[in-house]
């Protein structure tokens, strides 16, 4: 590693020196700079006269800054040698400076130390572990740098951490943007069955849902049938494993294993719904609909049981009504009643599609829910944007079809704003083309009109 070599001796004066400058200026002893501070007498002592100095830790030189009046990040372009040398790297006091560095913005740091760190390859893993630091912090954005400095510079991308980065980013980088989400699926789908399998469970569960919201029906449906297999196999391994008394630690997924055993029929199955193929849905629905019979189940998993019978169930009804069966819609509708918002929305979206097919009304139901229907721009994650854009275009079609057309159009409009706000250019020319079935609408109209007059 090339570092600073000659300059070492000068790079801990020049740290020192400023801190002692200040110290002067402020006429403070070591034991007045101590009792500010909070850094033990001695320790200060030796950090500031030490004979070679005793290296200080990032915490410590905040703590100098706020004494002295200085502003967070104080220093910090001086930091890098207290972590830094020929010989070593102290991973405890350079990855805390690093996560520093990320919140107060200093920038320019991270790229020296990364820079210096990228000359040898064996500290990826440094960069690794400071990504994962930050992204268990719930700081996703932050973490994204240094998951592509880990994906760039890695040169064996079947080992662990290259792997796991190009999960953890695609979790990070998934926003409300389609096109971006679409590029993110690519990119990281031929990964996915090299991870461990609890995480990749949760990885099939997250791509199957991402391309649902894309509306990549076949997609979504393929994930969701690796999901679902993948989940039956870890589960009868499992059950071997306890049956044999075998060692080892139980597998540890994100989520109970009936979770994802019942979100990969849940995905197969709204796949095949959004695709028309109703009869073959109702297979996946009837599976989910009482997963009681699963073992291994603490008390989540026992609730995710039960969330899942009242998926089944709204489904079930879902599925009747899109296949024309209106002798259910009145009970559908007291049950939607009883459901939260996300999934009255999900309702509400087929109970229009079949009003559309089958040419019946449903004013009533519109009034009905015109409250919850007015919440739903609560919703801002992918899925729920894609509920929305989906529910809206449908009630446009039908405010068009009863011949409603400024309601029709206002809901166009709604519509088109939240296509743009995804980026679904393929919907602004679903919208096109239905304008242009308006504007014949409107000829007709007006020809008839004519007529009468």
């Amino acid at each position: 590693m090339i570092l600073y070599g000659g300059l070492q001796g000068t790079m801990h004066r020049s740290l020192r020196s400023e801190i002692e400058k200040c110290r002067r200026k402020h006429g403070y002893t070591l034991s007045k700079l101590s009792e500010l501070t909070g850094i033990n007498p001695g320790s200060l002592s030796e950090i500031l006269n030490g004979n070679p100095p005793r290296a200080m830790t990032i915490g410590q030189l905040d703590a100098f800054a706020k004494v002295f009046g200085h502003e967070q990040g104080w220093l910090y372009e001086l930091y890098p040698e207290e972590c830094l040398s020929e010989q070593r790297i102290s991973r405890p006091r350079l990855i805390p400076y690093l996560v520093r560095c990320v919140e107060v913005g200093r920038k320019d740091c991270i790229e020296t130390v990364v820079s210096i760190l990228l000359e040898n390859p064996k500290n990826i893993l440094i960069l690794f572990a400071l990504a994962e630091q930050l992204y268990e912090k719930g700081q996703l954005k932050e973490s994204v740098p240094f998951y592509e400095y880990v994906i760039e510079n890695e040169k064996d991308s079947y080992s662990d951490h290259f792997v796991m980065s190009q999960y953890r980013l695609f979790r990070a980088v998934l926003g409300t943007n389609a096109e971006e989400n679409w590029e993110n699926v690519i990119r990281f789908s031929p990964y996915r069955n090299r991870l461990p399998e609890n995480y990749q469970l949760d990885a099939l569960f997250q791509l199957a849902r991402v391309c649902f919201a894309l509306q990549k029906w076949n997609k979504s449906g393929e994930y969701g049938d690796e999901l679902r297999l993948l989940a039956e196999t870890v589960h009868m391994h499992e059950l071997d494993r306890l049956k044999r008394n075998k060692k080892g630690e139980p597998l540890k997924p994100e989520r109970p294993l009936v979770y994802y055993y019942g979100m990969g029929h849940l995905y197969k199955g709204a796949a095949l719904e959004m695709q028309g193929l109703y009869e073959e849905a109702k297979q996946y629905v009837r599976v989910y609909a009482d997963l009681g019979w699963f073992e291994l189940l603490d008390e989540d998993g026992r609730k995710e049981v039960e969330r899942f019978k009242v998926w089944a169930k709204a489904n079930s009804y879902t599925l009747e009504v899109l296949s024309g069966n209106t002798d259910v819609l009145e009970e559908y509708v007291d049950y939607l009643e009883s459901l939260p918002t996300n999934e009255l929305l999900a309702g509400m979206i087929s109970i229009m599609k079949s009003a559309n097919t089958y040419h019946f009304c449903v004013d009533e139901i519109l009034d009905r829910f015109s409250s919850q229907i007015a919440s739903f721009d609560q919703f801002t994650e992918a899925i729920g944007l894609d509920r929305h854009l989906q529910f809206r275009y449908q009630t446009a079609i039908y405010e068009f079809g009863k011949g409603r057309i400024e309601r029709g159009i206002e809901e166009s409009i709604y519509y088109l704003s939240l296509a743009d706000l995804m980026n679904r250019h393929d919907e602004a020319l679903t919208y096109i083309a239905l304008f242009g079935w308006l504007g014949n609408l409107n000829k007709r109209i007006g020809n008839q009109n004519e007529l009468g007059g």
